[in-house]
C-alpha cells in the first residue's frame, strides 16, 4: 500500500508538472504516455493467431502526434500529416515478406487498431490545451482533475457502500453506487475549478465532468474487456503498486475524444453567435 501511494502521488506529480509548465513539455510527455501506452496495447493483442507490426505502429503513432503537436504550437506545416501516409502502406506491405504470419491481416488489424484506440485519444486530449487558441493549461488540467475525481468517487463510494454489480461480466468490483460516487465528486470538482478557471462557463464545466464520470468509466470498462479477453491481470509494470500507463489512462482513451468534439462545437456555435 506504501509503495502505491508513493508511485501515485510522484506520478501525480510528473503529469501535472508536465501539463502546468509549458507547451512543449505537455506535447513532449503526452507524445511519450501515447507511445508507452501503444507499446503496451500492442504486447496484451499480440499472440499466435495474429502480431502487430509494434515497431511500424510506434513510428506510425509517433510521427502523426509529433506532426500534429508540432502544428499546434506553430512549429511544423499541417502537410507534414502526409508523412505517415509510406508508413500506413508498409504496414500493409510488411506482412508479404513475413513468412511466418499466419493472419497477416489480423496483424495489420491489431496495428491500426492500437493507433486508433490509442492514439487518437491521447491527440484528442493534446487538443484540449490549444482549444482556444495559443496554448491554455486549464482544460487539459481540468480534464485530469475531473478524471481522478471520478476515479477516486467510485472507489470510496464503491469500497464502502457497493452493492449493486455495475458490469458484473467485465468488472466485478464496479458498482453503481461507485459510479454516482464518482459522477458527485467529478461535479464537485467542476463546480471548483469554474469558478477559478473561466475559460468556459460553468454548465460546460459540469457537461465536462458529466462526459468524463459516463465515458471514463465506459473507457475503464473497455480496458477490462481487452485484458480479460486475453487474460492479463495488469497492462504493465512500469508503475509499482499501479501496474501498466494504459491502467492509468483508459478513462482518457474514451472520454477525451467525446469531450474535445462537444467542446470544440460549443465553442464553434458561441464564435458564429
Amino acid at each position: 500500500m506504501r509503495t502505491r501511494a508513493i508511485t501515485g502521488l510522484f506520478f501525480v506529480i510528473v503529469v501535472l508538472a508536465s501539463i502546468v509548465f509549458n507547451a512543449y513539455l505537455f506535447t513532449g510527455f503526452f507524445l511519450v504516455l501515447s507511445a508507452c501506452c501503444l507499446y503496451e496495447f500492442y504486447r496484451i493483442v499480440g499472440d499466435a493467431n495474429g502480431k502487430p507490426n509494434a515497431l511500424l505502429g510506434l513510428l506510425f503513432g509517433v510521427l502523426a502526434f509529433g506532426v500534429y503537436g508540432g502544428y499546434q504550437l506553430g512549429d511544423l506545416s499541417p502537410n507534414c500529416l502526409l508523412l505517415v501516409i509510406p508508413l500506413a502502406a508498409l504496414v500493409w506491405i510488411v506482412p508479404l515478406y513475413q513468412k511466418d504470419q499466419d493472419n497477416p491481416f489480423t496483424g495489420i488489424a491489431y496495428t491500426f487498431l492500437g493507433v486508433i484506440y490509442i492514439v487518437l485519444p491521447f491527440v484528442s486530449f493534446l487538443s484540449l490545451g490549444f482549444l482556444t487558441g495559443a496554448y491554455n493549461y486549464r482544460l487539459p488540467l481540468g480534464f485530469m482533475l475531473i478524471l481522478w475525481g471520478n476515479d477516486t468517487g467510485a472507489y470510496l463510494m464503491g469500497r464502502f457502500f457497493g452493492r449493486r454489480r455495475l458490469f458484473e461480466r467485465i468488472s466485478p468490483k464496479k458498482t453503481w453506487e461507485g459510479l454516482i460516487g464518482g459522477i458527485l465528486l467529478a461535479l464537485v470538482v467542476s463546480s471548483v475549478l469554474a469558478l477559478y478557471y473561466p475559460v468556459i462557463s460553468v454548465w460546460q464545466w459540469v457537461g465536462m465532468a458529466l462526459l468524463i464520470s459516463v465515458f471514463g468509466t465506459f473507457g475503464d470498462l473497455v480496458e477490462s474487456m481487452l485484458k480479460r479477453s486475453r487474460q492479463v491481470k495488469d497492462s504493465g509494470s512500469i508503475l509499482p503498486g499501479h501496474g501498466g500507463l494504459l491502467d492509468r489512462f483508459d478513462g482518457l482513451l474514451l472520454a477525451a475524444p467525446v469531450v474535445f468534439v462537444w467542446l470544440k462545437l460549443l465553442l464553434s456555435l458561441q464564435t458564429v453567435n
